[in-house]
């Protein structure tokens, strides 16, 4: 009988560990992290922030029911490697992609979130817009961004974008653009050298 209580324990345990972990929602129905600042929505400001912390600006727009923000959240900002890797390095502004918050944009314009959006042509959930630590007067986020990560990524993908950003390589000579710092990390980490 105990053989059996143990095994049912064992089995019910490993049901547990293997359902995704449950993304906090706040009150606008977007998933929050530890790492997302509430902000005024004022690029400029938040750049300033962002530069004072030592941390990259990063401004993800997601929305209420958005089936992939909810798989980033559950699986790949659970992990608590990347999430603190977030943390650590980057300021996080989250946008609704319907929302009505208002935001100023680097350009001086002022705008709904979801007005922003379009300005931006930012048509699907979740977009991550990943900033300079300077951007001149009169540009828009969207031309002065170092990056755009379009969509739902795994893990490996979305830490060596995260990564490949708060290393500037994208200011690199050496041709290692995104894609091929990927494939290299990729088979890092196949070859167990990744650290």
């Amino acid at each position: 009988m105990r053989y059996v209580m143990r095994r049912a324990a064992a089995a019910a345990l490993a049901l547990l560990m293997a359902a995704p972990v449950s993304a906090e929602l706040g009150d606008d129905g977007l998933h929050k992290q530890p790492w997302m600042r509430d902000t005024f929505k004022d690029l400029r400001e938040d750049l300033d922030e962002a530069n004072a912390e030592g941390k990259r600006l990063v401004l993800f727009f997601e929305q209420r029911g958005c089936i992939y923000c909810t798989k980033m959240h559950e699986e790949v900002f659970s992990d608590p490697e990347i999430s603190a890797y977030i943390g650590d390095n980057f300021f996080v502004v989250q946008m609704n992609l319907y929302g009505d918050i208002e935001v100023v944009d680097f350009d001086g314009e002022s705008l709904s979130e979801k007005d922003m959006a379009r300005k931006w042509r930012v048509m699907f959930t979740p977009n991550i817009v990943f900033l300079p630590e300077e951007v001149p007067e009169g540009v828009a986020a969207l031309d002065a961004a170092v990056a755009v990560m379009p969509g739902a990524f795994g893990k490996g993908t979305t830490i060596d974008m995260f990564t490949w950003v708060a290393e500037r390589r994208y200011t690199l000579d050496n041709g290692e653009d995104f894609q091929r710092y990927h494939a290299r990390r990729i088979q890092e980490r196949n070859n167990g050298s990744f650290d």
